[in-house]
């Protein structure tokens, strides 16, 4: 018996997918780096990503990104202490993200 590990589709996966946890993070200013957005929840704990999402066109934020935690507890915590939480001017939203819907058709809706 293995406790620590998990399997996946018959192959050993040393990453549990049920201890890290990716987190929304909307209502962003739109000056708000990556380098803000792990800065604000490194002292909450691990941060293995952070990401502000842009328009491809511009560059411009779109006035959201993700956060990624490994440690499920640390990521929860964060997302108590951190939503609602002035940054830059705007009370920023925090939770825990919900899956990336899939696109069906094309530019046309096909």
């Amino acid at each position: 018996m293995v406790s620590d590990h998990s399997f996946y589709n018959g192959e050993f996966n040393l990453f549990r997918p049920e201890a890290h946890m990716n987190i929304y993070v909307g209502n962003l200013a739109y000056a708000v780096t990556e380098s803000d957005l792990r800065s604000l929840f490194e002292p909450l704990g691990e941060v293995a990503s952070a990401h502000v999402i842009t328009d491809r066109m511009s560059g411009q934020s779109k006035g959201f990104g993700f956060v990624e935690m490994p440690q499920k507890a640390q990521a929860e915590a964060a997302i108590s202490k951190l939503n609602g939480f002035d940054l830059k001017g705007r009370a920023i939203t925090v939770n825990e993200a919900r899956p990336k819907k899939e696109r069906t058709g094309g530019r046309h809706g096909w």
